[in-house]
């Protein structure tokens, strides 16, 4: 039995921050140490998170304007992709929040008998139909919605943030971690000592009953120490390497967006973060395809912007085999990471401490216990990393050799999850309706793959009639979000007003 009385966290960053933070929240007597190396920096990019990491933040009982105004952090209601089913496609947004539905038939189906109706129908009017966040990102503003001014819109759980991924790390040392009890050493780790246990010290003096790696791509425990399998996905996933940067706004008013842009390009996408002081943005992409200066260049011409600093990342893409191994359990990039697109970057970090103090209440853990936490891990990886490769598997680009060689891949037969569950890719090809899981329909939709059957025998009666009243609702919405605040002014005056 393995007993977790003394944990010790290798690796500061966003994941060994957000691991200590999760531990000492929920487990105060336990004796918890952060281990963070002097000398080796984190990936710092920025970030952009998903809706979901709320669950996180009320599971710590830490509130947004706790965080916001030290993280430089903004609000995010979406994510929008251009270029990605072809050139000028005009974009698409994937909104956070709940669809609307009417009594008869769901609002995803019925947009499909509006575009039959006039198939001239933009592909980025479904998400403008389905979901009223979409009123708030189309005019650019926030608001609590607490008199239900748009149906559906929860503040509390549809928003998500763009914020410093450094400064996030060091509010959480500094504000959360360490007045609750969490140790801290600065130290590089040189020696690692082993048993038939998994890990017996580090640099012959740290010891604990269990070790987290959070050691970043170098996987420092899992990997280097206890030669845990690496499973790399660029089969399924194309792109391994990052040129990084920040700029400055230039109308920062009009600039500030409350979503992430996701723009292809050439030889992979570009992302757009808008936080509070600057936007970070980076080029991913394939180093199969062109090189690390090419890249750069590429990237340069994109931005139109003279005198900025560039960092290249090289990206691991893939899993561990397991990612808790004898008296080892990695969390964040030294155990997992799927390529950016999909702001993905933190999401498996929260969503796996979550799934490691399920079991670590079970105080001594036994093999069942390791295996169900890499069980569920495993098959939320490949249900991610798959709905991520959806995105390239609907493209129809062919203007370079990275697009037609993602257009003539296969992405059906080639995954071998180990864990024998069916790919969600095949439910997603073959399911009469779009699976509900959240964001295919938007995926599938923006990129003109519609897997419904419209038929005259098929549509409800008074149909157009529904049509017709849910547009006069979406106008209503526009221009009640028209007399809001602009997102900026609504964080100047909420958040960032000292």
């Amino acid at each position: 039995m393995l007993r977790s009385q003394k944990v010790i966290i290798v690796g500061g960053g966003s994941a060994g921050w957000m691991t200590a933070a999760t531990l000492i929240k929920l487990f105060p007597k336990k004796d918890i140490t952060v281990i963070e190396s002097p000398t080796k920096g984190t990936i710092s990019v920025g970030e952009s998170t998903l809706s979901s990491i709320n669950q996180w933040l009320d599971l710590l009982e830490i509130k947004d304007k706790d965080f916001m105004p030290y993280t430089k952090a903004s609000y995010k209601l979406s994510i929008r992709f251009e270029n990605f089913y072809k050139l000028k496609d005009g974009g698409f947004h994937y909104p956070f929040g709940k669809t609307y539905e009417n009594n008869f038939v769901g609002s995803k189906e019925t947009w499909f008998f509006k575009k039959q109706f006039n198939l001239k129908t933009p592909n980025s009017n479904y998400a403008d139909f389905v979901c009223p966040t979409m009123s708030l990102v189309n005019n650019n503003v926030l608001f609590k919605n607490e008199n239900k001014e748009i149906p559906l819109f929860d503040f509390k759980n549809d928003v998500a943030y763009h914020f410093d991924a450094v400064k996030f790390a060091d509010w959480l040392k500094k504000y959360y971690c360490i007045p609750k009890g969490v140790k801290h050493i600065y130290e590089d780790i040189n020696t690692i000592e082993q048993n038939k246990d998994g890990i017996k010290s580090l640099n012959k003096k740290h010891k604990a009953d269990l070790y987290i790696d959070c050691t970043g791509f170098s996987s420092l425990l899992l990997g280097q120490a206890l030669k845990e399998p690496f499973e790399d996905y660029s089969d399924l996933l194309p792109n391994n390497k990052a040129w990084a940067t920040n700029l400055k706004y230039t109308n920062k008013e009009k600039e500030l967006k409350p979503y992430t842009n996701c723009t292809a390009i050439q030889n992979g996408w570009v992302w757009n973060i808008p936080s509070w002081d600057k936007i970070g943005t980076g080029y991913v992409y394939s180093d199969k395809f062109i090189s690390d200066d090419e890249a750069l260049n590429q990237f340069k011409k994109y931005l139109k912007r003279k005198n900025l600093v560039f960092k290249n990342i090289k990206m691991r893409v893939g899993t561990h085999r397991r990612l808790f191994v004898k008296n080892v359990c990695a969390i964040g990039l030294s155990g997992a990471f799927i390529e950016p697109l999909e702001s993905n970057g933190l999401l498996t970090v929260h969503e796996f401490l979550i799934k490691l103090v399920k079991i670590l209440k079970r105080k001594n853990l036994s093999q069942w216990d390791r295996d169900n936490f890499n069980y569920y891990c495993k098959d939320f990886f490949n249900f991610f990393a798959e709905f991520v490769a959806y995105h390239y598997a609907l493209s129809h680009r062919r203007d370079t050799k990275y697009w037609k060689e993602i257009n003539n891949k296969s992405f059906y037969d080639k995954r071998k999850i180990e864990t024998e569950l069916k790919s969600n890719m095949e439910v997603y090809m073959n399911n009469y309706q779009f699976s509900s899981s959240p964001g295919v329909h938007y995926i599938s939709a923006g990129m003109n793959y519609f897997n419904i059957n419209i038929t005259d025998k098929n549509m409800p009666n008074n149909i157009k009639n529904y049509i017709s009243n849910r547009e006069v609702e979406i106008k209503k919405f526009n221009k009640t979000c028209k007399q809001k605040n602009t997102l900026f002014n609504y964080l100047k005056y909420n958040i960032h007003n000292k």
